[in-house]
């Protein structure tokens, strides 16, 4: 018989969600709007970088390396500057990302087998897109000094670097962005079906109807988990299917690996998600919770910077994040081809950090009872 009310609870559940219109956009529009504009807007990968090229050599070897920046794909040639009064301000006013200066005797060091300086002048204010853009120029550089060495029958650079990128071979960020937007947007999906749930009962004042049931409150926070664990794979599943056939980003490993992760994952998130719904009286204050928890969740799981690169303290907080995990779930699965053997190490923490939110979100509703 629990399993005939814990079943009833959760088809008021899904009509309290579906009968509103609000909750019906806020569950299905946003995840795929979110999804698209991450997915295309999101990246760590430069085009049309704007450059000037300040050229003072009048040889032909400025003109060939001018010619291999006017053929990539990667830059935008905005203009050419004859004196250097106007560096500065180009670079100021944000007229381009970068001012490539070719000094008098490149083409002659070139000829005497001597080093031949390019000076780049980049915009330091964003760093990270200037040391990406930096990396940009030297692979034209590099490119350019290996071909004029083949074709003048010099010896080549002593020291040549070949890349060889594993599970990304093209480097493509939206393979690494979009497999995190499906752990992102699964967290946000399921914290809202679950974080209001029981504040909404309090709220519209059917919360006492709810106890003098038959349902036992583990039974309430069941029905009220339920809906959170369907409504989230359903989410995830549809978040997947775009991303493998709309962005094209590669599903490697075992679907089993992958459904595993996300039950447990779920399991974490709908435990926080109940804990402050438990918490709140009002569906504002559950709102305020789920988004005091999303912020730092989101910036503490590696989603867009390495956790390796925080400071030690702020690592040993990311221990307790959920989505941390998750992410490494679902980037090996994607791009490493990881099964369920391989993440075990990963499996284990989410069961713990959802079990043990589970047993606090039980604890504060029996507390809020009494």
């Amino acid at each position: 018989m629990a399993w005939y009310r814990v079943r009833a609870l959760v088809i008021k559940e899904f009509l309290a969600l579906l009968r509103d219109k609000a909750s019906r956009m806020v569950l299905i529009g946003p995840p795929l709007l979110q999804l698209i504009v991450f997915g295309y807007a999101a990246t760590f990968n430069l085009v049309h970088i704007p450059i000037v090229i300040y050229n003072q050599d009048p040889g032909g070897a400025s003109r060939e390396l001018i010619a291999r920046f006017q053929g990539s794909r990667t830059f935008r040639l905005v203009g050419f500057l004859t004196t250097d009064r106007r560096l500065a301000d180009i670079v100021s006013d944000k007229d381009a990302l970068a001012v490539i200066r070719i000094g008098p005797r490149f083409s002659r060091d070139l000829a005497q087998h001597q080093s031949a300086h390019v000076a780049v002048f980049v915009d330091g204010r964003d760093s990270n897109t200037a040391l990406l853009a930096l990396n940009d120029i030297n692979a034209v550089t590099q490119s350019f000094n290996t071909s004029w060495a083949a074709d003048h029958g010099w010896p080549p650079p002593k020291a040549v670097m070949v890349m060889r990128a594993w599970f990304n071979p093209n480097l493509h960020s939206r393979w690494f962005i979009v497999p995190g937007i499906v752990g992102l947007l699964t967290l946000v999906v399921a914290m809202l079906v679950t974080g209001l749930s029981v504040a909404r009962e309090r709220e519209a004042g059917t919360f006492d109807q709810l106890l003098v049931t038959p349902l036992k409150p583990f039974e309430i926070l069941l029905g009220k988990a339920v809906p959170g664990f369907l409504i989230g794979g359903f989410e995830a599943t549809l978040i997947i299917m775009v991303a493998v056939f709309w962005f094209d980003v590669p599903l490697m490993g075992s679907l089993a690996a992958l459904y595993l992760g996300l039950f447990l994952f779920l399991l974490a998130a709908i435990g926080v998600g109940l804990a402050i719904s438990s918490a709140s009286t009002t569906q504002q204050q559950g709102l305020l919770g789920v988004f005091l928890f999303l912020v730092p969740a989101i910036i503490l799981s590696g989603f867009a910077t390495p956790i390796s690169n925080m400071p030690r303290l702020v690592q040993y907080l990311t221990y307790v994040n959920p989505l941390r995990y998750f992410l490494v779930i679902l980037r090996g699965v994607f791009l490493e081809g990881d099964g369920v053997g391989v993440l075990w190490n990963q499996y284990i923490p989410l069961a713990l950090i959802g079990l043990f939110c589970m047993t606090i979100a039980t604890w504060l509703f029996r507390h809020r009872l009494d």
